[in-house]
């Protein structure tokens, strides 16, 4: 019977960090693996996340299973900072469980929302690779839109005309912040209209929160999402610890699920239970429970906010310097200075970038995805120099 699969391709990136890993030359550039780096190149662990480890190390009891919802006080811990302060519960129409990262909180959404009924996911295209897989994995039709405008904008007349087409039972995927891979978000008057046009259609919100923290500020990358959940009666949540607390390798996320009444939230994080159990039994605990030291400790808490201020003031001075550049070549720089997060996207052909890889030592996706974090101050010129030889 095996004989019957068929060879799927090689991941791209990987082959891509293959290709980098065997250039010798000093200078090159590595834009294409989506971590974040400092500006010496490196993808440290938080200090904030090396002392609650510590801890856990030194208190930790036992490694006897959780549960299919994982790490409650990490779940629990997270949804101040997710859906502000107050009651972050909503009278208890809120509520989450632990998954394996960020991923693992879309599969559970989209799983969830197929199980309530949805068979029609809309999403903004380009969108990150994965959604679409795990859209076409769990037999969910995904209807592309436009996310991206000509100027370097969203597309809302595009995102208007989806929700307005909408079919009653369809859900709609949304980036809550940092978007990936473009880096363009919508503002906040923006995401007001968004939710009226939700409260209008009844189209079900997917929201993946994965970079909050990176954009613009903790409360303001969660604007979108915490307009959503203040005014629409419904709506799914993946959350990913992976990025905003440097976590990767361990694969720290949470899904979260807003309905009607305490009741339903009940009955809804039953369902997401059965589905975490039938996929991955039980989440891994290390992650989250570092996650959770960190926010239930408002010295670690605070080492952790100035560190993640850090990355997002690096990321903003690169796009900054970028813009001032204005152009290289065909390719126009200003909008990456509006823009936000780690993604941006050039209007590169699969020659240039060819090109950039070969003459340059540059490394980029082929959808002409670059990560921002690769840059430096102190090889930025020779990236806009690359562009300009390339696209000129």
């Amino acid at each position: 019977m095996l004989d019957k699969l068929e060879q799927q391709p090689a991941d791209a990136l990987l082959a891509l960090i293959k290709l980098f890993e065997a250039d010798p030359r000093s200078d090159k550039i590595d834009l294409g693996v989506g971590v974040y780096r400092t500006a010496d190149g490196a993808t440290p662990v938080f200090t904030s996340i090396k002392a609650a480890e510590a801890r856990l190390v030194a208190e930790q009891e036992t490694k006897a299973y959780l549960g299919p919802e994982g790490d409650m006080g990490f779940v629990h811990a997270l949804m101040p900072h997710i859906f502000g302060g107050g009651d972050p519960s909503h009278g208890g129409r809120i509520e989450g469980m632990q998954t394996p990262g960020g991923t693992g909180a879309v599969r559970i959404a989209v799983a969830m929302a197929k199980k309530a009924g949805v068979t029609r996911i809309h999403m903004g295209t380009p969108s990150w690779p994965n959604h679409a897989q795990i859209l076409a994995d769990t037999g969910v039709e995904m209807v592309g839109f436009s996310h991206a405008a000509a100027d370097g904008s969203t597309d809302m007349e595009a995102l208007r005309t989806t929700l307005h087409n909408a079919q009653p039972g369809d859900a709609v995927l949304l980036h809550g912040c940092c978007h990936n891979p473009s880096g363009i978000d919508y503002t906040p008057a923006q995401w007001d209209e968004i939710v009226g046009l939700l409260e209008e259609t009844g189209v079900l919100p997917i929201v993946d929160l994965a970079y909050q923290g990176l954009g613009v500020g903790m409360d303001e990358d969660a604007y979108g999402t915490r307009a959503l959940v203040a005014r629409l009666p419904e709506a799914l949540i993946a959350y990913s610890c992976d990025k905003n607390f440097g976590l990767y390798r361990d694969r720290v996320g949470a899904f979260y699920a807003l309905t009607r009444d305490a009741a339903q939230t009940t009955a809804a994080l039953s369902n997401g239970h059965a589905l975490a159990r039938a996929s991955w039994s039980m989440p891994p605990d290390h992650g989250a429970s570092a996650v959770r030291m960190v926010l239930t400790d408002a010295a670690l808490t605070a080492d952790w906010v100035a560190e993640l201020t850090s990355m997002r003031t690096r990321i903003q001075q690169v796009r900054a310097k970028l813009a001032a550049a204005g152009s290289a070549g065909a390719v126009d720089l200003v909008p990456l200075g509006r823009q936000q997060g780690m993604f941006a996207m050039l209007p590169l052909n699969k020659d240039q970038i060819a090109a950039l890889r070969a003459d340059h030592g540059v490394y980029m996706a082929g959808s002409g995805r670059i990560n921002i974090a690769g840059l430096t101050m102190g090889n930025i010129d020779k990236f806009v120099g690359a562009l300009a030889a390339v696209s000129g």
